[in-house]
């Protein structure tokens, strides 16, 4: 092997160690399967009572615990594999995510107040989508993908009658989370 062909083996190496170095890789891919199933549980509930502020009461309660759920999760896979929360793309990860969902939290209670509550599943799929996109640029490709796949059905979910939200619900915050967890943890491990 020549000098220049063990020089750009070594570019591509050290391009390779800086790429990963860069990602955060503690995404608990199990943990997205259980919360997949708190959102499917949520929305076969939740579809009778929808136009109720019972039906609000049982997503926001299922938001409540899928976020418990993930949080414990990811301190449990970042423990594991030794990837910091507080500091680098952890740190990053983080950042991306939460902003769209306390905007999420906050509109929540607008859209009560306005009487347009029904705008909610795309609301919330939608800002699911940009923090998951938004932190997921720093993480693995599947992660961004995902956040994309959560903003297109919200965007779907503004364009067809109400009837169907609780199916769009939990297609997104049920099936998808299941299917994206499922990948997360067999290529990425938990």
């Amino acid at each position: 092997m020549g000098l220049h062909e063990r020089a750009m083996d070594n570019l591509s190496y050290i391009r390779a160690t800086m790429e990963q170095a860069g990602r955060f890789t503690a995404v608990p891919g199990t943990g997205a399967m259980w919360i997949g199933a708190v959102g499917l549980i949520a929305a076969l509930v939740a579809a009778p009572l929808r136009g109720t502020l019972a039906w609000l009461a049982v997503w926001a309660g299922a938001a409540l615990l899928a976020g418990a759920i993930g949080v414990t999760a990811l301190r449990a896979k970042a423990r594991r594999t030794g990837v910091p929360l507080a500091t680098g793309p952890g740190r990053k990860f983080v950042l991306g995510f939460v902003p769209p969902l306390v905007l999420g939290a906050a509109l929540t209670g607008v859209a009560l107040r306005e009487e347009v509550v029904h705008l909610l599943p795309g609301l919330w799929l939608s800002l699911y989508g940009i923090g998951v996109m938004s932190a997921g640029s720093f993480s693995v490709r599947v992660v961004p993908f995902s956040g994309f796949v959560y903003l297109c059905l919200g965007l779907v979910a503004f364009l067809v009658p109400p009837a169907w939200s609780d199916a769009l619900l939990g297609l997104g915050f049920g099936v998808l989370h299941v299917a994206f967890g499922a990948v997360i943890r067999r290529r990425y491990g938990g």
